[in-house]
């Protein structure tokens, strides 16, 4: 492809994208079609020659339209976001583009600086505490996703809890890790890449409220130092995935700081509401983590995947990832006064994932990003109303922020009719949990282009029965 070719396809593939959003909402937000469907209609072989890029347009439309559900469609209020935004896709386009590997200062020096500044930025704009930010003893950096922060905290807490010697023979006592039974699947996984095995992580019980019994806590991690066990590490959530149950980090952190036990706090899409500062209180007692994430992919307009990974010390997060071949061995490196950032993840390459958070900064503002934050919470406490005052309903969980657990109060069939029909229509899509062993309905509020008028034909969507 020619750069005048590039130019004129490029052209043809941004209106196809500005076009899609334009009309996301002519389509079902979930996608209906079977399993298999997509497959079929894709020939058996690959084109012997190349092909027009318009027949791949038009694929596009005929193809792979039917198979996406809509993450980007006003009307979508399962999971947590995944949202986007204009100038976060042409950050991605502009990173496609450059093509850089930045596995090294070196390697394009613009790809570090320009992601340490950015992360410190985010520091800022959420009141994080100072010892992690780039210019103390800790620091930031831009993982894919809060699963591999939560990997990354769990082998610096080896790596802490060892002295270093944790792949080696010298260390017999079994390593523990402890995460509230709300907490993200990701620990379990965390725990059984990272060497300490699934039997080595334990449940903490959770109050009325869903979030972590800090006395459970220290009752685990006294009884695992009985059986000389070693209590390696923490795991906090601000927001379960459940019912965005914020455990207290403050008791928790205490606990951790006496015991010389390593914390990391989960703020996936939580973490974004501390960008309007009467939402800060979600990071009390974060002075005493160890290890913090959230992520910009869920509820900051920045598309998947971008997740900010802080240290307060990133000495052993360093210490335990840092493999040096000689075919990286390079001046700048050796002179300690560049970061490389493939020692602060498990992958040694990386895009140049921070342009898009740049872009996303930029074009809002702060005053831009908190209007947005403080819309969505707004708009989901007004639905929150909604529930508690029709008797056929019951909310839940408690709603600090912009997700709301509700059900019908006939019982799980009930609920499970009632989400099919929604889902079924094309106009909503809704998705579920347990809690307390009953099936819940979650409704998120936290699409980028959502509008109070999405919400309230949600709501009229669901009472119609």
């Amino acid at each position: 492809m020619t750069p005048d070719e590039f130019r004129r396809h490029g052209r043809q593939a941004i209106d196809w994208i500005a076009d899609y959003l334009e009309r996301i909402e002519q389509f079902p937000v979930l996608s209906q079609v079977k399993p298999g469907e997509i497959r079929a209609k894709l020939p058996p072989k690959p084109p012997v020659e190349g092909e027009p890029f318009e027949a791949i347009l038009r694929d596009l439309d005929d193809i792979v339209l039917p198979g996406i559900t809509h993450w980007q469609s006003p009307n979508f209020f399962a999971f947590f976001p995944a949202n986007n935004s204009g100038p976060s896709i042409l950050g991605d386009l502009v990173c496609a583009g450059l093509g850089v590997q930045g596995m090294l200062w070196a390697t394009s020096p613009a790809c570090t600086e320009v992601e340490t500044h950015v992360l410190d930025w985010m520091a800022d704009l959420l009141g994080l505490p100072a010892q992690f930010k780039s210019d103390a003893t800790g620091g930031g950096v831009i993982q894919d996703t809060a699963s591999s922060a939560t990997l990354c905290a769990i082998v610096a807490a080896r790596e802490r809890a060892t002295s270093g010697r944790s792949n080696q023979s010298g260390v017999r006592s079994p390593l523990v890790a402890y995460a509230s039974t709300q907490a993200h699947s990701s620990v379990e996984k965390g725990v059984r890449v990272a060497g300490l095995g699934s039997e080595n992580l334990r449940f903490i019980d959770v109050d009325d409220r869903y979030a972590m019994r800090p006395d459970r806590l220290a009752d685990a991690i006294a009884q695992d130092r009985a059986a000389g066990r070693i209590p390696a590490i923490v795991c906090a959530t601000v927001g379960t995935t459940s019912s965005t149950a914020i455990d207290p980090v403050p008791e928790i952190g205490r606990i951790c700081r006496e015991q010389g036990i390593w914390l990391h706090v989960d703020a996936a899409l939580a973490g974004t509401a501390a960008i309007c500062p009467e939402f800060r209180h979600l990071h009390a007692g974060l002075e005493l983590a160890d290890s913090y994430c959230v992520n910009p992919h869920k509820w900051m307009f920045t598309n998947f995947d971008c997740d900010c990974f802080y240290v307060a010390d990133r000495a052993p997060l360093i210490r335990a990832l840092s493999v040096l071949p000689e075919y990286l061995r390079n001046r700048a490196s050796e002179s300690g006064a560049v970061i490389d950032y493939r020692d602060w993840h498990v992958p040694l390459g990386r895009r140049f994932r921070a342009l898009k958070l740049w872009f996303v900064i930029r074009w809002f503002g702060v005053a831009g990003l908190q209007q947005k934050i403080r819309q969505h919470v707004a708009w989901a406490q007004e639905f929150a109303g909604w529930v508690a005052a029709d008797p056929r309903f019951e909310l839940a969980a408690s709603v600090p922020l912009n997700l709301v657990c509700f059900r019908l109060r006939e019982g799980d069939e009930a609920n499970q009719r009632l989400l099919d029909r929604l889902n079924g229509s094309g106009q909503v899509y809704l998705s579920h949990t347990r809690l307390d062993g009953k099936f819940t309905l979650r409704f998120c509020v936290g699409q980028t282009n959502t509008t109070r008028g999405h919400v309230v034909r949600a709501w009229e969507q669901i009472r119609a029965g």
